[in-house]
């Protein structure tokens, strides 16, 4: 109410001193009083869209009444007000009939701007429009016009004035032919209008409804009809053309600029008026997709936006790099060129008031005192008091009994408009690029700010250009208003939650295409398998050993490498497609390394490394092939080279963007040591453990395959039910390095553990079994010099059997591990040979004195590096944690004996080595008896215990051959060999 109070006083008066208005000579003013009418209109057209409009003052009414104990005085003209604006154009068109006069001489001025910055995209191109290259010789004169300010004016504010100023004193479109002009060139160029924001007026539908009851305006109506029709079906083509034109002109212009940043001084207004040009077509674009009038909507689909925004985006990013350039140039200009100009015409003027006089001589003096040290020194220029100064003066020339009256003297208008165009250009660069370049309105078309990222990206050409739409969100705070800050966090959180959507949406797309790649490049590792060249060999023998027949062969397998064999260039696979396609995209997220949006800070790279760790750490899991139900899993080697291809693909994305792929190998390979990753899922650790311990050594145990010490392997026995996987295959020394290279020390950390867990278990059995036969135990260790009662004693022993099984299930996990230990070491030994070198030189001098806990400390190192130790370090932490090649795997009971008397001696503080020589006397002297033993059900077998008690020898650190033969014949185990080995023989036969 009290807004509407004063534009109606501030009308009146403008009127009542018959103000001259003139776009081109007094700009600040006649720009100012065009956008007081159209905010006014704008205002009672939207008040007048507010269905509860009666009801909501009815409640503040009332309300105010409980508050104050009595009505607001102001509502009955309040009330009024709404009914009478009901129909708002109507009501102010009667009220604009004493303003008719001003409103059509401001408006009747553009009449030198509007149809000029309104042309074809032909026109622009004969022109060479924005073209710095098109006269080289000119290149360094600085871009000058008569009507500065004019030249970047937004061209959908001057049709907003044109359409509502013209309805509103709609006497002049009819005794005007340059009105009537006017108003036809802005109703053919849109069929619609932004009020605010997403709100729109549709001029055509409303001009037709206000004139249709105006006696005599038969023809005006017509003329909208006409300029609709014409801006149906020619407007969305004329428009796309233009934006074609600007997204070559722009690209030129960035490129020049970005090789020679000094062409910003004498060119900067060519910068300013293609960030206006393209900012009003991106507008324009917006505001009629979203309210299509017409049943075809090529016209209103752009699928190169994105390229467009962007090359504004680069001049944006120019302005604001190179903004010292801009105050050198402009700075020199203001003191070298314009202060004398301005000074010869105020010299020259015939009538010069003295306010006037003084306010022209304070801009003389400003512009005279400026110099290029204040711009090296970093000081800060203000030319908002002297810009103020010029719009009062334009105040005072601009009435009619004005002494010094500016529609005399029009040259000086022109002369300050482009003084005033050079101290922005000193001073308000921010604020420049915002007026000719904002673009916030997206803020308030967020479904088609999506759609238009969507289709960037689905575009391969586009997508280079789709980091524009993160940097666009930055846009979104320069549309809030003080007297609103109600909605800053509101408008901030939609900027945040878009360019996170946007940069997220980016780094998903990148890691697809990169996984696309990947998979490729895995196949064709694939292909390189040495189990793929059977088939190659086998055609080869064939073909050598038949002869040709008539019948066609079998078609020859294309081998490796044929795929990089071209015929021409024009040939396109589809992992080139993938390359362009991620190259594009990445140039977009490598644009900047980081961008501020609401005071947050965003860094596109980021998104992309997260998303390459998320997605390399599901591969690697993947690519193992486990299966629960079937027990299938990849074999390591095949594994190995799938990640190595994989890895040599991320690696070559450090081409493209600037990241630290090492960073995203040492996160994922590093989890992958571990039982868990960091979200809580399996790694391959875990699945190979899982599968070794639960499938392949299980099988073991249930006598479907045997472990060949000589083969250094786990080898399938001929059993009625085959297995589904050769143990061979998983478990030779290639595999089992190839395991080592993929879970590293830490994952064969954790096998070992795994392992040892399951001993300490049948070790919890076996102790059981010692508890049940303790005493005969004990008379047995004080009796093994005694034959005969040593015979007796043997038989009342219980489950001998379960013990000898039970070693021999430790033997053959210990001798798995053995496998797994020298594995490592063979790969370490590759990749850190000084360190590992230096480990074994550490272990071997540990001396023999050295207290245990240093000496297990010593021993954990080395068992980590893979290296044999005389006491197994995980071994003894896995029974402490306790408080309470035959086919039968026969000959791991001695690393089963060893180790676990190591491990278990060394946690009860006994002597290693006086406890096994004991075992040694005992055990000779029993295989002696059985020597002297008759009954055959005894003696099976005997040959093939007398060599287990010598691998016990060979196997142990603490036992000699010498203390062997002491207490047992050597003649005994020659002869042993020699009936196994006929043995052998003979079973093979």
């Amino acid at each position: 109410m009290e807004f509407k109070d004063h534009v109606c006083e501030l009308l009146n008066t403008i009127d009542a001193c018959q103000v001259f208005f003139d776009i081109t000579v007094n700009f600040d003013l006649t720009k100012n009083y065009l956008d007081l009418v159209v905010t006014y209109t704008t205002l009672m057209i939207i008040l007048s869209r507010i269905e509860e409009r009666k009801a909501i003052i009815g409640l503040y009414n009332y309300a105010h009444e409980m508050t104050h104990g009595a009505s607001d005085r102001e509502y009955p003209r309040l009330g009024q007000m709404i009914v009478d604006y009901e129909n708002p154009l109507k009501k102010m068109m009667e009220e604009f009939v004493p303003h008719g006069k001003s409103l059509s001489d401001a408006l009747i001025s553009l009449q030198m701007v509007y149809p000029r910055r309104n042309l074809s995209a032909d026109q622009w191109r004969n022109a060479q429009l924005l073209s710095l290259i098109s006269a080289p010789s000119t290149m360094l004169n600085p871009a000058q016009s008569d009507t500065m300010p004019c030249e970047y004016l937004s061209l959908d504010a001057m049709e907003k004035w044109i359409v509502f100023g013209f309805i509103l004193c709609h006497a002049a479109l009819n005794s005007d032919a340059a009105a009537l002009s006017l108003w036809k060139l802005a109703l053919q160029s849109s069929t619609c209008l932004c009020l605010f924001r997403d709100e729109v007026f549709h001029i055509h539908k409303a001009a037709e409804d206000l004139f249709v009851n105006i006696r005599g305006y038969n023809k005006r109506i017509n003329d909208i009809r006409e300029c609709k029709e014409q801006a149906l079906s020619h407007a969305g083509s004329m428009h796309r053309e233009r934006r074609k034109f600007l997204r070559s002109a722009l690209k030129e212009l960035a490129t020049v600029l970005a090789d020679q940043p000094g062409l910003l001084g004498p060119k900067a207004l060519f910068v300013f008026m293609a960030l206006s040009f393209a900012r009003d077509e991106i507008i324009w674009l917006l505001r009629h997709a979203d309210n299509i009038q017409k049943k075809s909507t090529d016209d209103f689909i752009d699928k190169h936006i994105a390229e467009l925004i962007f090359y504004m985006e680069e001049l944006r990013a120019h302005v604001r790099k190179y903004g010292p350039v801009m105050q050198r140039y402009y700075v020199q200009y203001l003191s070298g060129f314009d202060a004398v100009v301005l000074n010869e015409m105020v010299q020259n003027l015939s009538v010069c008031p003295e306010d006037e006089s003084i306010i022209m001589s304070s801009f003389v003096n400003t512009m005279t005192s400026l110099s290029v040290k204040q711009v090296e020194d970093g000081d800060v220029f203000d030319f908002r008091g002297m810009r103020l100064d010029w719009f009062r003066l334009q105040a005072y020339t601009s009435v009619s009994k004005a002494s010094l009256g500016i529609a005399d003297h029009k040259e000086l208008g022109k002369m300050m408009n482009t003084i005033i165009f050079h101290t922005k250009m000193v001073d308000s660069l921010v604020e420049m690029l915002v007026e000719t370049s904002d673009l916030s309105i997206f803020c308030f078309y967020s479904r088609a700010f999506e759609k238009m990222f969507q289709q960037c990206l689905e575009l391969p050409s586009q997508s280079r250009h789709s980091i524009c739409f993160p940097l666009l969100c930055a846009h979104f705070m320069s549309c809030t208003h003080e007297l609103c800050p109600e909605e800053r966090h509101h408008i901030g959180d939609r900027s945040l939650s878009l360019c996170n959507m946007f940069l997220d949406e980016m780094a998903k797309q990148a890691r697809n295409l990169i996984t696309d790649i990947c998979t490729e490049q895995c196949t064709l590792s694939d292909q390189l398998l040495p189990k793929h060249c059977a088939k190659t060999i086998s055609q080869a023998v064939n073909k050598k050993s038949k002869k040709a027949t008539g019948k066609k062969g079998e078609p020859e397998r294309e081998k490796p490498g044929v795929e990089s064999m071209r015929k021409n260039r024009l040939m396109v696979t589809n992992l080139d497609k993938l390359h362009t396609a991620l190259s594009e995209l990445c140039f977009s997220i490598n644009y900047v390394p980081n961008l501020v949006v609401w005071e947050h800070t965003f860094t596109p790279r980021e998104y992309l490394t997260s998303h390459l760790e998320i997605r390399f750490t599901k591969s690697i899991v993947g690519m193992t092939m486990y299966n629960q139900a079937t027990q299938e899993i990849a074999k390591p080697s095949e594994l190995l080279t799938s990640v190595r291809a994989y890895m040599t693909v991320l690696q070559s994305i450090e081409n493209y963007v600037t990241i630290d792929i090492t960073r995203v190998f040492n996160n994922v390979l590093l989890q992958q040591t571990q039982h868990l990753d960091s979200h809580g899922e399996p790694t391959i650790t875990s699945l190979y453990t899982n599968w070794y311990l639960e499938t392949l050594l299980r099988q073991v145990s249930n006598g479907h395959i045997a472990y060949f010490p000589a083969m250094k392997a786990f080898v399938n026995l001929p059993t009625e039910n085959e297995l589904t996987f050769n143990a061979e295959e998983y478990s030779d020394i290639s595999e089992m390095r190839s395991l080592s290279e993929l879970l590293g020390p830490y994952g064969m950390k954790f096998l070992s553990e795994s392992l040892m867990w399951h001993i300490s278990s049948q070790v919890a059995e076996l102790k059981k079994l010692v508890v049940e036969n303790m005493e005969v135990l004990t008379q047995m260790r004080t009796s093994f010099d005694k034959p005969d009662h040593m015979a007796a004693l043997f038989k009342k022993l219980t489950s001998v059997d379960s013990v000898l099984k039970r070693m021999t299930i430790i033997g053959v996990i210990l001798s798995f591990r053995s496998l797994a230990q020298e594995a490592l070491r063979d790969v370490l030994s590759c990749h850190i040979p000084f360190l590992v070198s230096s480990v074994e030189d550490f272990k071997d001098h540990i001396p023999r004195e050295t207290d245990m806990k240093v000496a297990m400390n010593v021993y954990e190192l080395s068992s980590a590096a893979g290296l044999p130790c005389e006491i197994d370090p995980a071994l003894v932490v896995a029974l402490s944690s306790q408080k309470s090649g035959h086919c039968n795997n026969i000959h791991c009971l001695a690393k089963a004996i060893n180790q676990i008397a190591a491990a278990l001696f060394t946690i009860h503080k006994g002597s290693i080595e006086d406890r096994l020589k004991e075992f040694l006397a005992l055990a000779s002297s029993s295989l002696l008896k059985i020597g002297q033993e008759t009954d055959k059900m005894t003696t099976r077998n005997r040959e093939s215990v007398y060599l287990l008690l010598d691998m016990i020898v060979q196997e142990s650190p603490f036992l000699t051959m010498d203390l062997l033969e002491s207490c047992f014949p050597y003649v005994l185990l020659r002869n042993a060999y020699h009936a196994v080995y006929k043995q052998s023989i003979s079973a093979s036969a």
